[in-house]
């Protein structure tokens, strides 16, 4: 249990979490936009097409967003850890404290979605 007594760790803690929330976003888009370059190649040269799955960039794609939707979670279960160790007087008496929990677990979620959906359309 922390001995500060102040609000702003619990602050502290939601920045963080939302800086990690930010850097998951990036690197999911980043991970989408890789996934598609096979697509964009094949539709510049159609006669040289090969099958998406098959390039190297559906596979890093997909592993760039599955690892920041990992990212995300293990970022939640951190802040999770760090207000689990506060202490009263430093949780703010808000109703909102924690939706940028909220707000991490459905980008986790919807990169999960997004990398199953990929995955399966590419059949």
């Amino acid at each position: 249990m922390s001995d500060l007594n102040d609000p702003r760790v619990f602050l502290a803690a939601e920045r963080s979490l939302l800086a990690w929330n930010r850097t998951c976003l990036a690197m999911m888009g980043f991970g989408f936009v890789i996934e598609r370059f096979g697509l964009f190649l094949r539709l510049l040269d159609p006669a040289h097409a090969a099958p998406t799955t098959n390039r190297a960039s559906f596979w890093v794609g997909l592993a760039l967003m599955l690892f920041s939707a990992a990212l995300a979670l293990l970022s939640t279960a951190s802040f999770r850890a760090v207000v689990s160790s506060l202490g009263p007087r430093e949780l703010p008496p808000t109703r909102f404290a924690y939706l940028a929990l909220v707000a991490n677990v459905g980008v986790a979620i919807a990169g999960l979605a997004l990398t199953v959906y990929l995955a399966l359309a590419a059949r």
